[in-house]
């Protein structure tokens, strides 16, 4: 039989934002690429659902406007970010409280100007009621606050790195930090950061999670969460990305599919999730992860807390984190509809979407009888942990034409994932030495017929 035969420089397994940024890296110095995703569509867990006109993250993680892969990744030129009001709202004992925002509404650094940050439409202008009784302390206790968010948004990387490495609860404690700011403001932040409220993640990553914070601003891409993954495979050459095309081994010279033959290359780059990595080079650690549910309701009735991300500070309920997302986001919704968007961290509990509206209703102060219930989302393996030791850096390079990126090589986040792809792309190119590619004069998917 004829067998289709890929002639390009560098495969790469996977076309998660991991993988497609690589692609950009490469092909922009002039090195031919051929992308390869099982699944019939680009993205992995940074996928959206479309229901009757809302737009849905599957796990909807929050970036930040001061994450510096956003600015240097080549093909995220157009992405649009719509922020989250300044700080967050924490709500405690019944009450609610903003901490968090600096003094004048910006950022500690200011929002990132290469990456359009829009402003939220007008009905997130609505100012959410602050009541008496804060959950982080009273005006001392805010002012310290906003002192060391400052004093961590101007902390170099590098001096962040070089700290001792604990688990975050005990770095929090030993640091003199009080209770009532750990467990009113800082555990329920970094829980929604790194989804992990028990704070067994690496102080290094939560200190890098709460530089981020304290640099820019909370937000989300505008069209959801697959509008990265998306912008990233459009922008590529015509015929480099390969959807349900799954990868059954690899070496340092082909990838081997079940159903379309051999793809023959300079170089392999695995740019899927930990698990599919080590199942094609067994020997790679695969980490624990953190499990996260996301439920998606609908009203016609939205609670009045504007832009805002609400954070149970009590951890009374299934919901760590939840807001009007359509209040941020207007083109996640319908006309004259609301998303509200609810993240629930860890094993999910039974009924889960009777469980979260009974904690929405004490968290909105308001019923949530009449809302509807769009999608219900769990991802098991949804987020690395990154418990202590942990190396923020894990080698992307395993020996020459074999490299490994993705979330579970940096921070579990998606500046870890993009960072991730712009070390092992340096790798690539520095092993190949290639300005330009062995095979300029073909496509990057070349189809050639071979007895």
């Amino acid at each position: 039989m004829l067998e289709p035969v890929y002639q390009v420089d560098v495969v790469i397994v996977g076309a998660g934002i991991a993988g497609l940024s690589a692609a950009h890296r490469l092909s922009s110095a002039g090195v031919t690429t051929a992308v390869l995703e099982a699944a019939p569509y680009v993205g992995g867990r940074m996928s959206t659902e479309k229901v009757d006109g809302f737009r849905l993250d599957r796990i909807g993680q929050l970036l930040s406007t001061s994450y510096p892969e956003l600015r240097l990744t080549p093909g995220l030129g157009a992405l649009a970010l719509r922020p989250f009001t300044p700080g967050v709202l924490l709500h405690r004992d019944g009450r609610r409280q903003r901490a968090g925002a600096p003094a004048g509404g910006g950022s500690a650094r200011g929002a990132l100007h290469a990456v359009r940050v829009l402003a939220s439409s007008p009905r997130s202008s609505v100012v959410p009621p602050v009541r008496a009784g804060a959950p982080v302390g009273g005006a001392v206790d805010q002012a310290r606050l906003g002192v060391a968010l400052a004093r961590i948004a101007g902390t170099p990387v590098e001096r962040v790195l070089d700290r001792p490495e604990l688990p975050a609860a005990q770095a929090l404690a030993s640091r003199g930090v009080p209770a009532r700011t750990i467990d009113g403001f800082l555990r329920p932040l970094l829980a929604a950061l790194l989804c992990d409220p028990e704070l067994t993640t690496s102080s290094r990553c939560a200190d890098l999670a709460l530089r981020a914070f304290a640099s820019g601003r909370l937000c989300v891409p505008e069209g959801g969460a697959e509008m990265l993954p998306e912008l990233l495979a459009r922008s590529l050459p015509p015929g480099t990305v390969h959807t349900g095309i799954k990868a059954t081994s690899v070496s340092t010279t082909a990838v081997t599919t079940d159903e379309h033959g051999e793809f023959r290359c300079r170089a392999v780059l695995l740019a899927t999730d930990a698990r599919a990595a080590a199942e094609l080079l067994p020997g790679l650690r695969v980490p624990d992860f953190h499990p996260v549910t996301v439920v998606h309701h609908t009203t016609d009735e939205p609670p009045a807390t504007g832009a805002s991300l609400l954070l149970d500070a009590d951890r009374g309920g299934p919901v760590a984190h939840t807001a009007v997302v359509s209040n941020v986001d207007p083109s996640r919704a319908p006309a004259g509809r609301a998303l509200v968007s609810s993240t629930v961290l860890g094993a999910p509990p039974e009924g889960v979407d009777t469980a979260v509206r009974t904690h929405l209703s004490r968290l909105y102060g308001t019923s949530t009888r009449r809302w509807e219930t769009l999608a219900v989302h769990h991802t098991a393996e949804a987020v690395p942990a990154m418990r202590p030791p942990h190396d923020l850096r894990r080698p992307v390079r395993l020996l020459a034409g074999l490299y490994v990126c993705g979330d579970h090589r940096d921070t579990s986040t998606v500046q870890g994932a993009l960072h991730s792809a712009h070390r092992a792309a340096a790798a690539i190119l520095a092993d190949l030495g290639a300005a330009g590619s062995m095979h300029r004069a073909d496509p990057p998917a070349t189809l050639r017929k071979a007895a």
